[in-house]
Protein backbone atom coordinates (compact mmCIF):
# COMPACT_ATOMS: atom_id res chain seq x y z
CA UNK A 1 0.00 0.00 0.00
CA UNK A 2 1.61 3.37 -1.29
CA UNK A 3 1.02 6.04 0.80
CA UNK A 4 1.78 9.65 0.13
CA UNK A 5 3.35 12.24 2.88
CA UNK A 6 0.96 14.79 2.46
CA UNK A 7 -2.09 12.24 2.93
CA UNK A 8 -0.17 10.11 5.48
CA UNK A 9 0.12 13.48 7.83
CA UNK A 10 -3.53 14.98 7.63
CA UNK A 11 -5.11 10.97 7.33
CA UNK A 12 -3.50 9.66 10.48
CA UNK A 13 -5.18 9.10 14.03
CA UNK A 14 -2.86 10.21 16.35
CA UNK A 15 -3.73 7.31 19.20
CA UNK A 16 -0.30 8.33 21.24
CA UNK A 17 0.20 10.86 23.91
CA UNK A 18 2.74 12.48 22.16
CA UNK A 19 4.36 12.68 19.05
CA UNK A 20 6.89 9.37 20.31
CA UNK A 21 5.38 8.96 23.49
CA UNK A 22 4.45 5.18 22.66
CA UNK A 23 5.71 2.41 24.02
CA UNK A 24 7.75 0.03 22.28
CA UNK A 25 9.14 -3.57 22.42
CA UNK A 26 12.57 -2.02 23.52
CA UNK A 27 11.01 -1.43 26.97
CA UNK A 28 11.46 -4.64 27.74
CA UNK A 29 15.06 -4.28 27.49
CA UNK A 30 17.58 -4.23 30.30
CA UNK A 31 18.74 -0.37 29.96
CA UNK A 32 22.26 -1.42 30.99
CA UNK A 33 24.82 -0.72 28.17
CA UNK A 34 27.51 -3.78 28.06
CA UNK A 35 30.34 -2.88 25.91
CA UNK A 36 31.11 -6.42 25.07
CA UNK A 37 28.33 -9.12 23.83
CA UNK A 38 29.34 -12.53 23.47
CA UNK A 39 28.97 -14.15 20.36
CA UNK A 40 26.47 -17.58 20.88
CA UNK A 41 25.97 -20.03 18.06
CA UNK A 42 24.05 -22.90 18.47
CA UNK A 43 24.94 -26.19 16.64
CA UNK A 44 21.58 -28.43 16.30
CA UNK A 45 21.36 -32.37 15.54
CA UNK A 46 18.08 -33.78 14.44
CA UNK A 47 16.48 -37.01 16.16
CA UNK A 48 19.94 -38.11 18.44
CA UNK A 49 19.84 -39.63 21.83
CA UNK A 50 23.09 -38.64 23.67
CA UNK A 51 24.75 -42.21 24.13
CA UNK A 52 25.77 -42.46 20.42
CA UNK A 53 28.48 -39.92 21.32
CA UNK A 54 31.72 -41.64 22.83
CA UNK A 55 31.23 -38.75 25.36
CA UNK A 56 27.96 -40.65 26.46
CA UNK A 57 29.25 -43.68 26.20
CA UNK A 58 29.17 -44.75 22.59
CA UNK A 59 26.99 -47.55 20.58
CA UNK A 60 29.98 -48.35 18.22
CA UNK A 61 30.73 -45.32 15.53
CA UNK A 62 33.39 -42.67 16.25
CA UNK A 63 32.37 -39.30 16.79
CA UNK A 64 36.19 -37.71 17.70
CA UNK A 65 34.79 -34.18 17.05
CA UNK A 66 32.18 -34.31 19.75
CA UNK A 67 34.15 -36.25 21.92
CA UNK A 68 37.16 -33.37 21.61
CA UNK A 69 34.42 -30.57 22.03
CA UNK A 70 33.20 -32.42 25.63
CA UNK A 71 36.62 -32.27 26.66
CA UNK A 72 36.82 -28.38 25.95
CA UNK A 73 33.16 -28.05 27.48
CA UNK A 74 30.93 -27.85 30.27
CA UNK A 75 28.88 -31.50 29.64
CA UNK A 76 25.14 -32.16 30.68
CA UNK A 77 23.26 -35.34 31.71
CA UNK A 78 20.07 -34.27 32.53
CA UNK A 79 18.85 -32.04 29.10
CA UNK A 80 15.58 -33.01 28.42
CA UNK A 81 13.38 -31.58 25.09
CA UNK A 82 9.73 -31.07 25.63
CA UNK A 83 8.95 -33.53 23.27
CA UNK A 84 9.70 -36.49 21.84
CA UNK A 85 9.53 -34.81 18.29
CA UNK A 86 11.13 -31.66 17.03
CA UNK A 87 7.87 -28.93 15.97
CA UNK A 88 6.68 -28.56 19.71
CA UNK A 89 9.78 -28.84 21.40
CA UNK A 90 11.10 -26.03 18.77
CA UNK A 91 8.05 -24.09 19.42
CA UNK A 92 9.23 -24.14 23.37
CA UNK A 93 12.94 -22.98 22.41
CA UNK A 94 11.94 -20.26 20.70
CA UNK A 95 9.26 -18.88 22.78
CA UNK A 96 10.33 -19.83 26.58
CA UNK A 97 7.36 -21.43 27.10
CA UNK A 98 5.64 -24.39 27.02
CA UNK A 99 4.12 -25.79 24.24
CA UNK A 100 0.98 -27.16 25.71
CA UNK A 101 0.65 -23.83 27.47
CA UNK A 102 0.25 -21.98 24.20
CA UNK A 103 -1.67 -24.28 21.97
CA UNK A 104 1.57 -25.44 20.22
CA UNK A 105 1.61 -28.80 21.62
CA UNK A 106 0.20 -31.07 18.19
CA UNK A 107 3.19 -32.55 15.41
CA UNK A 108 2.53 -30.14 13.15
CA UNK A 109 0.70 -27.66 12.65
CA UNK A 110 2.31 -26.14 9.56
CA UNK A 111 3.53 -27.29 6.13
CA UNK A 112 1.03 -30.46 5.72
CA UNK A 113 1.19 -31.77 2.43
CA UNK A 114 -2.39 -31.98 0.42
CA UNK A 115 -2.20 -35.52 0.47
CA UNK A 116 -1.39 -35.86 4.23
CA UNK A 117 -4.32 -34.00 5.31
CA UNK A 118 -6.91 -36.39 4.07
CA UNK A 119 -5.54 -38.51 6.94
CA UNK A 120 -6.63 -35.15 9.44
CA UNK A 121 -10.66 -34.78 11.04
CA UNK A 122 -12.91 -33.27 9.12
CA UNK A 123 -12.34 -29.70 9.39
CA UNK A 124 -8.94 -29.20 10.11
CA UNK A 125 -6.43 -26.48 8.12
CA UNK A 126 -3.28 -25.98 8.81
CA UNK A 127 -2.37 -22.81 11.18
CA UNK A 128 -0.05 -20.93 13.23
CA UNK A 129 -0.49 -21.18 16.56
CA UNK A 130 -1.36 -17.51 17.40
CA UNK A 131 1.03 -16.86 20.40
CA UNK A 132 -0.51 -15.28 23.62
CA UNK A 133 -0.38 -11.26 24.29
CA UNK A 134 3.35 -10.22 24.50
CA UNK A 135 5.04 -13.17 23.25
CA UNK A 136 7.93 -13.20 20.60
CA UNK A 137 10.24 -15.67 19.61
CA UNK A 138 13.84 -14.60 21.72
CA UNK A 139 16.00 -14.12 18.63
CA UNK A 140 13.69 -10.96 18.28
CA UNK A 141 15.09 -9.38 21.52
CA UNK A 142 18.91 -9.57 20.29
CA UNK A 143 18.12 -7.91 17.34
CA UNK A 144 17.01 -5.18 19.40
CA UNK A 145 20.01 -4.69 21.40
CA UNK A 146 22.32 -4.84 17.67
CA UNK A 147 22.74 -9.05 17.51
CA UNK A 148 23.01 -10.02 13.90
CA UNK A 149 20.88 -13.30 13.75
CA UNK A 150 20.65 -15.73 11.70
CA UNK A 151 18.87 -19.56 11.22
CA UNK A 152 20.69 -22.37 9.15
CA UNK A 153 17.79 -23.32 8.12
CA UNK A 154 15.12 -25.23 9.73
CA UNK A 155 12.59 -23.22 11.82
CA UNK A 156 9.80 -25.37 12.55
CA UNK A 157 8.68 -23.07 15.48
CA UNK A 158 4.21 -24.25 14.88
CA UNK A 159 3.87 -21.06 13.23
CA UNK A 160 5.19 -18.42 10.34
CA UNK A 161 7.86 -16.17 12.12
CA UNK A 162 8.00 -12.65 11.22
CA UNK A 163 10.28 -11.05 9.42
CA UNK A 164 11.72 -9.49 12.52
CA UNK A 165 13.06 -12.50 14.42
CA UNK A 166 15.93 -12.73 12.04
CA UNK A 167 18.70 -11.23 9.58
CA UNK A 168 18.65 -14.32 8.21
CA UNK A 169 16.77 -17.54 7.96
CA UNK A 170 17.95 -19.95 5.15
CA UNK A 171 20.35 -22.45 4.00
CA UNK A 172 22.87 -19.42 2.89
CA UNK A 173 22.04 -17.77 6.70
CA UNK A 174 25.81 -17.60 8.37
CA UNK A 175 27.31 -14.99 10.93
CA UNK A 176 30.15 -13.95 8.31
CA UNK A 177 27.17 -12.19 6.29
CA UNK A 178 27.04 -10.11 8.71
CA UNK A 179 27.99 -6.51 7.59
CA UNK A 180 29.93 -5.47 10.47
CA UNK A 181 33.02 -7.66 11.24
CA UNK A 182 32.68 -6.10 15.06
CA UNK A 183 28.86 -7.10 15.50
CA UNK A 184 27.93 -9.46 17.88
CA UNK A 185 25.80 -12.47 16.16
CA UNK A 186 23.99 -14.99 17.18
CA UNK A 187 23.49 -18.15 14.84
CA UNK A 188 21.86 -21.44 14.77
CA UNK A 189 22.84 -24.56 12.43
CA UNK A 190 20.78 -27.17 12.24
CA UNK A 191 22.17 -30.80 11.46
CA UNK A 192 19.68 -32.72 9.74
CA UNK A 193 21.70 -35.68 8.33
CA UNK A 194 20.55 -37.91 11.65
CA UNK A 195 16.95 -36.91 10.78
CA UNK A 196 15.19 -40.21 10.85
CA UNK A 197 14.21 -39.98 7.14
CA UNK A 198 17.59 -39.93 6.14
CA UNK A 199 17.70 -44.06 7.93
CA UNK A 200 15.56 -44.84 4.74
CA UNK A 201 16.82 -42.01 2.25
CA UNK A 202 20.42 -43.04 2.49
CA UNK A 203 19.83 -46.59 2.23
CA UNK A 204 22.06 -47.30 -0.02
CA UNK A 205 24.95 -45.39 0.72
CA UNK A 206 28.38 -47.36 2.09
CA UNK A 207 28.12 -47.69 5.99
CA UNK A 208 30.97 -46.67 8.08
CA UNK A 209 30.66 -48.93 10.71
CA UNK A 210 30.64 -52.64 11.01
CA UNK A 211 26.49 -53.67 11.78
CA UNK A 212 27.87 -56.63 14.02
CA UNK A 213 29.65 -53.97 16.07
CA UNK A 214 26.98 -52.00 16.90
CA UNK A 215 24.86 -51.74 20.39
CA UNK A 216 21.22 -53.26 19.89
CA UNK A 217 19.46 -51.87 22.61
CA UNK A 218 16.41 -54.11 24.59
CA UNK A 219 13.36 -52.72 22.65
CA UNK A 220 14.69 -54.31 19.19
CA UNK A 221 15.44 -58.10 18.59
CA UNK A 222 19.27 -58.62 18.19
CA UNK A 223 19.00 -59.53 14.12
CA UNK A 224 20.37 -59.12 11.02
CA UNK A 225 17.58 -56.09 10.53
CA UNK A 226 17.64 -54.51 13.73
CA UNK A 227 21.64 -54.46 13.29
CA UNK A 228 21.56 -53.08 9.65
CA UNK A 229 19.34 -50.28 10.62
CA UNK A 230 21.64 -49.04 13.69
CA UNK A 231 24.38 -49.42 11.52
CA UNK A 232 23.02 -47.12 8.99
CA UNK A 233 21.50 -44.53 11.60
CA UNK A 234 25.06 -44.59 13.52
CA UNK A 235 27.09 -43.99 10.29
CA UNK A 236 25.01 -40.87 9.23
CA UNK A 237 25.50 -39.62 13.25
CA UNK A 238 29.25 -40.23 12.34
CA UNK A 239 28.91 -37.83 9.08
CA UNK A 240 26.82 -35.42 11.31
CA UNK A 241 30.14 -35.18 13.88
CA UNK A 242 32.01 -34.35 10.76
CA UNK A 243 29.94 -31.72 10.17
CA UNK A 244 30.11 -30.17 12.93
CA UNK A 245 33.76 -30.09 12.72
CA UNK A 246 33.42 -27.97 9.50
CA UNK A 247 31.42 -25.53 11.82
CA UNK A 248 33.47 -25.53 14.29
CA UNK A 249 36.92 -25.13 12.21
CA UNK A 250 35.07 -21.70 10.30
CA UNK A 251 35.02 -20.51 13.89
CA UNK A 252 38.82 -21.06 14.63
CA UNK A 253 39.69 -19.81 11.00
CA UNK A 254 38.19 -16.66 12.39
CA UNK A 255 39.84 -16.54 15.45
CA UNK A 256 36.58 -16.93 17.33
CA UNK A 257 36.90 -19.82 18.93
CA UNK A 258 38.15 -19.03 21.68
CA UNK A 259 35.59 -16.94 22.99
CA UNK A 260 32.61 -17.72 21.10
CA UNK A 261 29.68 -19.07 23.26
CA UNK A 262 29.04 -22.71 21.96
CA UNK A 263 25.98 -25.01 22.62
CA UNK A 264 25.55 -28.29 20.85
CA UNK A 265 22.64 -30.35 21.40
CA UNK A 266 19.85 -32.41 19.55
CA UNK A 267 16.26 -31.86 19.32
CA UNK A 268 15.43 -34.12 20.86
CA UNK A 269 15.98 -37.99 21.36
CA UNK A 270 16.71 -40.65 18.55
CA UNK A 271 14.47 -40.76 15.22
CA UNK A 272 13.90 -44.77 15.68
CA UNK A 273 11.10 -46.70 16.17
CA UNK A 274 9.41 -46.92 20.45
CA UNK A 275 12.62 -43.92 20.67
CA UNK A 276 10.85 -40.68 18.85
CA UNK A 277 7.43 -39.26 19.88
CA UNK A 278 7.93 -41.50 23.06
CA UNK A 279 8.18 -39.85 26.28
CA UNK A 280 10.44 -41.93 27.74
CA UNK A 281 14.22 -40.98 27.68
CA UNK A 282 15.47 -42.25 24.76
CA UNK A 283 12.27 -39.87 23.08
CA UNK A 284 13.27 -37.12 25.58
CA UNK A 285 16.98 -36.86 26.70
CA UNK A 286 19.56 -34.52 24.64
CA UNK A 287 22.88 -34.40 24.88
CA UNK A 288 24.03 -30.97 25.51
CA UNK A 289 27.30 -29.09 25.97
CA UNK A 290 28.63 -25.66 26.05
CA UNK A 291 31.26 -24.46 25.87
CA UNK A 292 32.50 -21.07 27.08
CA UNK A 293 35.19 -18.45 28.32
CA UNK A 294 33.98 -19.11 31.90
CA UNK A 295 32.69 -22.93 32.07
CA UNK A 296 35.25 -25.14 33.31
CA UNK A 297 36.98 -27.11 30.16
CA UNK A 298 35.98 -31.05 30.61
CA UNK A 299 33.19 -30.64 33.42
CA UNK A 300 30.20 -32.41 33.86
CA UNK A 301 26.93 -31.26 35.65
CA UNK A 302 23.82 -33.63 36.25
CA UNK A 303 21.34 -30.21 36.88
CA UNK A 304 18.00 -30.42 35.55
CA UNK A 305 18.24 -28.81 32.34
CA UNK A 306 14.61 -28.31 29.41
CA UNK A 307 14.26 -26.86 26.32
CA UNK A 308 12.34 -23.87 27.88
CA UNK A 309 15.33 -22.25 29.49
CA UNK A 310 17.30 -22.42 26.51
CA UNK A 311 15.70 -18.85 25.21
CA UNK A 312 16.51 -17.32 29.10
CA UNK A 313 19.75 -18.32 28.81
CA UNK A 314 20.60 -16.74 26.13
CA UNK A 315 18.96 -13.63 26.95
CA UNK A 316 21.07 -14.14 30.17
CA UNK A 317 24.02 -14.05 28.44
CA UNK A 318 23.77 -11.35 26.46
CA UNK A 319 22.61 -9.27 29.28
CA UNK A 320 18.97 -8.98 28.59
CA UNK A 321 16.25 -8.90 30.94
CA UNK A 322 14.10 -12.22 30.90
CA UNK A 323 10.68 -11.34 29.33
CA UNK A 324 7.87 -12.18 31.87
CA UNK A 325 6.01 -14.12 28.54
CA UNK A 326 8.61 -16.89 29.12
CA UNK A 327 8.40 -19.95 31.80
CA UNK A 328 11.66 -21.57 31.44
CA UNK A 329 14.49 -20.20 33.46
CA UNK A 330 18.33 -19.33 32.66
CA UNK A 331 21.10 -21.62 33.68
CA UNK A 332 23.71 -19.49 32.84
CA UNK A 333 24.61 -15.94 33.01
CA UNK A 334 23.45 -13.36 35.19
CA UNK A 335 19.71 -14.29 35.51
CA UNK A 336 20.62 -17.63 36.42
CA UNK A 337 17.92 -18.86 38.34
CA UNK A 338 18.50 -22.22 41.18
CA UNK A 339 18.39 -25.40 39.69
CA UNK A 340 15.27 -27.19 38.53
CA UNK A 341 13.54 -29.74 40.60
CA UNK A 342 11.72 -31.34 37.36
CA UNK A 343 11.28 -31.32 34.00
CA UNK A 344 8.02 -31.51 32.25
CA UNK A 345 7.12 -33.19 28.63
CA UNK A 346 4.05 -33.99 26.53
CA UNK A 347 2.78 -35.89 23.78
CA UNK A 348 -0.62 -34.46 21.63
CA UNK A 349 -1.43 -35.54 18.21
CA UNK A 350 1.47 -36.76 16.15
CA UNK A 351 0.36 -36.25 11.89
CA UNK A 352 -3.25 -37.66 12.11
CA UNK A 353 -2.74 -39.94 14.76
CA UNK A 354 -4.16 -38.10 18.51
CA UNK A 355 -3.32 -38.96 21.81
CA UNK A 356 -2.07 -36.64 25.21
CA UNK A 357 -0.11 -38.11 27.44
CA UNK A 358 2.31 -35.60 30.18
CA UNK A 359 5.21 -36.41 31.79
CA UNK A 360 7.38 -35.02 34.97
CA UNK A 361 10.79 -36.35 35.52
CA UNK A 362 13.25 -35.53 38.67
CA UNK A 363 16.16 -36.91 36.79
CA UNK A 364 16.18 -40.02 38.18
CA UNK A 365 12.20 -40.90 38.61
CA UNK A 366 9.56 -40.58 35.56
CA UNK A 367 5.99 -40.26 35.89
CA UNK A 368 3.76 -40.41 33.02
CA UNK A 369 0.37 -39.85 32.58
CA UNK A 370 -1.99 -41.00 29.61
CA UNK A 371 -4.90 -39.19 29.18
CA UNK A 372 -6.44 -41.35 26.52
CA UNK A 373 -5.52 -44.83 28.18
CA UNK A 374 -7.39 -46.31 25.57
CA UNK A 375 -5.03 -46.12 23.08
CA UNK A 376 -1.72 -47.96 22.73
CA UNK A 377 1.63 -46.82 22.86
CA UNK A 378 1.88 -47.54 19.18
CA UNK A 379 0.51 -45.54 16.71
CA UNK A 380 0.13 -45.99 12.94
CA UNK A 381 1.36 -43.50 11.61
CA UNK A 382 2.30 -43.41 8.00
CA UNK A 383 5.72 -41.57 7.55
CA UNK A 384 7.35 -43.70 10.26
CA UNK A 385 6.07 -46.91 7.76
CA UNK A 386 9.42 -45.92 5.88
CA UNK A 387 11.55 -47.36 8.18
CA UNK A 388 12.68 -50.84 7.18
CA UNK A 389 13.03 -51.36 11.48
CA UNK A 390 9.57 -50.48 11.61
CA UNK A 391 8.07 -52.52 9.16
CA UNK A 392 10.10 -55.51 10.67
CA UNK A 393 9.07 -54.80 14.18
CA UNK A 394 5.48 -55.05 13.34
CA UNK A 395 5.46 -58.22 11.22
CA UNK A 396 7.45 -59.53 14.51
CA UNK A 397 4.30 -58.52 16.66
CA UNK A 398 2.24 -60.58 14.55
CA UNK A 399 4.22 -63.47 14.22
CA UNK A 400 4.41 -63.36 18.45
CA UNK A 401 8.23 -62.92 17.95
CA UNK A 402 8.58 -60.34 20.35
CA UNK A 403 9.73 -60.29 23.71
CA UNK A 404 7.27 -58.96 26.45
CA UNK A 405 9.44 -55.47 26.80
CA UNK A 406 9.11 -55.22 23.53
CA UNK A 407 5.49 -56.19 22.53
CA UNK A 408 4.15 -53.90 25.60
CA UNK A 409 4.52 -50.71 22.27
CA UNK A 410 1.27 -52.93 21.38
CA UNK A 411 -0.46 -53.85 24.10
CA UNK A 412 -3.95 -52.44 23.59
CA UNK A 413 -4.29 -50.11 26.14
CA UNK A 414 -2.16 -48.52 28.28
CA UNK A 415 -2.56 -47.76 32.75
CA UNK A 416 -3.68 -44.54 33.61
CA UNK A 417 -0.11 -43.75 35.38
CA UNK A 418 3.39 -44.82 34.49
CA UNK A 419 6.33 -44.52 37.07
CA UNK A 420 9.73 -45.30 36.46
CA UNK A 421 13.12 -45.09 38.28
CA UNK A 422 15.68 -44.57 34.99
CA UNK A 423 18.62 -45.19 36.92
CA UNK A 424 17.89 -48.82 37.49
CA UNK A 425 15.92 -49.14 34.65
CA UNK A 426 17.19 -46.53 31.93
CA UNK A 427 14.72 -48.52 29.30
CA UNK A 428 11.49 -47.63 31.27
CA UNK A 429 10.67 -51.06 31.43
CA UNK A 430 9.09 -52.17 35.23
CA UNK A 431 5.92 -49.81 35.99
CA UNK A 432 6.50 -48.91 39.39
CA UNK A 433 2.98 -46.89 39.71
CA UNK A 434 1.36 -49.91 41.39
CA UNK A 435 4.47 -50.55 44.16
CA UNK A 436 3.40 -49.85 47.01
CA UNK A 437 7.09 -49.28 48.32
CA UNK A 438 7.17 -46.30 45.83
CA UNK A 439 3.41 -44.69 46.52
CA UNK A 440 4.75 -41.16 48.40
CA UNK A 441 7.41 -40.98 45.16
CA UNK A 442 4.16 -41.59 42.95
CA UNK A 443 2.41 -39.16 44.88
CA UNK A 444 5.04 -36.50 44.66
CA UNK A 445 5.43 -36.59 41.04
CA UNK A 446 1.65 -36.91 40.17
CA UNK A 447 1.01 -33.26 42.53
CA UNK A 448 4.36 -32.23 40.44
CA UNK A 449 2.36 -32.90 37.46
CA UNK A 450 -0.91 -31.39 38.41
CA UNK A 451 0.51 -27.70 39.76
CA UNK A 452 2.37 -27.70 36.26
CA UNK A 453 -1.02 -28.16 34.55
CA UNK A 454 -2.77 -25.86 36.82
CA UNK A 455 -0.11 -22.92 36.81
CA UNK A 456 0.59 -22.68 33.54
CA UNK A 457 -2.32 -24.13 31.67
CA UNK A 458 -2.62 -27.01 29.35
CA UNK A 459 -4.37 -26.75 25.85
CA UNK A 460 -3.85 -30.13 25.00
CA UNK A 461 -7.47 -30.46 26.78
CA UNK A 462 -8.98 -28.88 24.34
CA UNK A 463 -10.60 -29.51 20.57
CA UNK A 464 -7.92 -28.75 18.21
CA UNK A 465 -10.24 -27.43 15.39
CA UNK A 466 -12.42 -25.85 17.96
CA UNK A 467 -9.28 -24.02 19.77
CA UNK A 468 -8.09 -22.51 16.45
CA UNK A 469 -11.49 -21.14 15.67
CA UNK A 470 -11.62 -19.65 18.83
CA UNK A 471 -8.26 -17.99 18.13
CA UNK A 472 -9.55 -16.48 14.81
CA UNK A 473 -12.56 -15.35 15.96
CA UNK A 474 -15.03 -17.80 14.83
CA UNK A 475 -13.82 -17.48 11.17
CA UNK A 476 -12.63 -19.91 8.93
CA UNK A 477 -9.33 -18.10 8.02
CA UNK A 478 -6.69 -16.26 10.47
CA UNK A 479 -7.25 -12.68 11.12
CA UNK A 480 -4.72 -10.05 9.40
CA UNK A 481 -2.45 -8.16 11.39
CA UNK A 482 -3.84 -4.25 10.66
CA UNK A 483 -0.98 -2.10 9.12
CA UNK A 484 1.29 0.05 11.01
CA UNK A 485 0.52 3.14 12.00
CA UNK A 486 3.76 5.71 10.38
CA UNK A 487 4.04 8.74 11.87
CA UNK A 488 6.08 11.09 10.01
CA UNK A 489 7.73 14.59 10.86
CA UNK A 490 11.05 16.71 9.43
CA UNK A 491 12.49 13.24 8.37
CA UNK A 492 11.82 11.01 11.62
CA UNK A 493 9.78 8.15 11.39
CA UNK A 494 7.66 6.51 14.53
CA UNK A 495 5.63 3.25 13.86
CA UNK A 496 2.69 1.87 16.36
CA UNK A 497 0.84 -1.41 15.48
CA UNK A 498 -3.25 -1.30 16.01
CA UNK A 499 -2.73 -4.93 16.71
CA UNK A 500 -1.97 -6.04 20.16
CA UNK A 501 1.59 -7.88 20.40
CA UNK A 502 2.17 -7.34 16.88
CA UNK A 503 5.64 -7.22 15.47
CA UNK A 504 6.59 -4.51 13.60
CA UNK A 505 9.49 -4.72 10.66
CA UNK A 506 10.88 -1.93 8.44
CA UNK A 507 13.44 -1.68 5.85
CA UNK A 508 14.68 1.25 3.50
CA UNK A 509 15.30 0.83 -0.28
CA UNK A 510 18.87 1.04 0.40
CA UNK A 511 18.42 -2.48 2.36
CA UNK A 512 17.13 -6.23 1.96
CA UNK A 513 17.05 -6.82 5.73
CA UNK A 514 14.21 -6.17 7.51
CA UNK A 515 14.89 -4.14 11.14
CA UNK A 516 12.84 -4.62 14.26
CA UNK A 517 11.06 -1.19 15.13
CA UNK A 518 11.89 -0.32 18.72
CA UNK A 519 12.29 3.82 18.42
CA UNK A 520 11.80 6.46 16.14
CA UNK A 521 14.16 7.01 13.52
CA UNK A 522 15.49 8.84 10.77
CA UNK A 523 14.79 8.50 6.71
CA UNK A 524 16.87 9.95 4.33
CA UNK A 525 15.62 12.12 1.70
CA UNK A 526 15.09 10.30 -1.44
CA UNK A 527 15.27 6.84 0.75
CA UNK A 528 12.10 4.55 0.41
CA UNK A 529 10.36 3.10 3.49
CA UNK A 530 8.98 -0.04 3.12
CA UNK A 531 6.88 -0.84 6.84
CA UNK A 532 4.97 -4.58 7.84
CA UNK A 533 3.49 -5.67 11.00
CA UNK A 534 2.67 -9.08 11.95
CA UNK A 535 1.34 -10.62 15.01
CA UNK A 536 2.25 -14.44 15.26
CA UNK A 537 -0.76 -16.94 14.38
CA UNK A 538 -2.52 -13.79 12.35
CA UNK A 539 -1.58 -13.08 8.66
CA UNK A 540 0.99 -10.09 8.48
CA UNK A 541 -0.16 -6.74 6.94
CA UNK A 542 -0.02 -5.54 4.19
CA UNK A 543 2.89 -3.56 3.20
CA UNK A 544 2.71 0.23 3.54
CA UNK A 545 5.43 2.30 1.64
CA UNK A 546 6.36 6.28 2.15
CA UNK A 547 8.57 7.51 -0.31
CA UNK A 548 10.90 11.10 1.02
Amino acid sequence: MKISISNLISALTIICFGMFSCDSPEDTVNSKIYPERPNIVWIVNEDMSPEHLGAYGGTGGDTPVLDQFAKESLRYTNAFSTAGVCAPSRAAIITGAYQTSIGAMHMRTTGMSASALEYYPPGFKAYSTVLPDGMRGFPEYLRMIGYYTTNNSKEDYQFEAPKTMWDESSKNAHWKNRPDPEQPFFSIFNLTISHESQVWAREDEPLLVDPDSVVVPPVYPDDSISRRTLARFITNVMRMDTQVGELLQELKDAGLYENTIIFYYSDHGDGMPYYKRELYDRGLKIPLMIKAPFLEAGSVTNELVSFVDFGPTVLSLAGIKIPPTMQGQAFLGDQKSAERDYVYAARDRMDSEYDRVRAVSDGRYKYIRNYMINKPNYQNIQYRLNNPLMVHLLELHEEGKLTPDQERWFDETKPKEELYDTQTDPWEFNNLADNPEYQAKLEEMREAHLKWVNYYGDLGSKNEVAMVREWWGGQATPPVTEPAIILYEDGLVALRSPTPSASIGYRKSSSDVWSVYTKPFEINKGDSLYVLAHRIGFEPSIEAVIVE
